[in-house]
């Protein structure tokens, strides 16, 4: 090749690589605001327990869920397939996932209620200002009982009156906790019955059963044996589709 031919083929390939390098600087920094306007996400996880990624519609109500590992997607190929991202793909909600792994009413909380600090779920949750609140907890706090039974009834109470004050149109949706194994700690009954009975204080939608949900079949857990895989998530989804179905959503 001559010298001449040779450099021009040096520009031209170095004029491409310069512009995908400002196509992909437009495609971040246009993604991140439209992130931050809707503050609705399904994608990857940012390590403090919000999820963001594409939105949807922006005039599509926007849905936040608060919970712990079984609603951050821990055990899935891809935070797509959690059961909460597929219910939003289906009904065309946005999606503002805060959830933690590990996370309780008392376990690995950022505060301690009422005294809530900006990082908290509950904090997060109504700065998302949603339409519709999913709160999936209470599996972790079985590992605090029964020393800290006291403290898990009163955070509960506290969380459920807080996040109604501040949200007082928001439709919330309590759903009762998930859980991993066949067998079944007395605790589990004691922390079930006090979510449904707070959940009916703030007049919140109670889903039941959920703690039977992947009951049984050891093929829909993930291979840390803890958390549901894709085909766990997706039952999950199924089930939730239904109950979702008969109180109107």
């Amino acid at each position: 090749m001559e010298p001449r031919a040779a450099r021009l083929v040096v520009l031209a390939v170095a004029a491409l690589v310069a512009v995908c390098a400002v196509l992909v600087t437009v495609s971040v920094v246009t993604g991140s605001s439209r992130a931050d306007q809707t503050g609705t996400t399904t994608g990857q996880s940012t390590g403090t327990g919000q999820t963001t990624g594409g939105t949807t519609d922006p005039n599509a109500p926007v849905v936040a869920f608060y919970g712990d590992s079984y609603t951050l997607g821990t055990g899935a190929s891809d935070p797509a397939n959690r059961w909460s991202s597929v219910i939003a793909a289906e009904r065309g909600w946005n999606e503002f996932n805060y959830s933690v792994n590990g996370l309780g009413f008392v376990n690995h909380r950022q505060s301690t209620p009422p005294d809530y600090g900006p990082e908290d779920g509950v904090s997060r949750s109504i700065a998302a200002d949603p339409d519709i609140l999913f709160v999936t907890m209470g599996l972790n706090d079985n590992f605090s009982m029964p020393d800290r039974a006291a403290d898990i009834r009163t955070a509960i109470r506290t969380d459920f009156a807080t996040l109604r004050a501040a949200l007082p149109d928001a439709r919330i949706v309590v759903v009762e906790p998930f859980w991993y194994t066949d067998d079944r700690p007395d605790s589990l009954a004691q922390i079930i019955g006090w979510v449904q009975s707070e959940a009916a204080v703030i007049d919140a939608d109670f889903i039941p059963g959920a703690s039977h949900w992947i009951e049984g079949h050891p093929e829909w857990m993930a291979s840390d044996g803890l958390h549901p895989n894709d085909d766990g998530y997706a039952e999950m989804a199924v089930r939730m589709d239904e109950s979702l179905r008969a109180i109107g959503l």
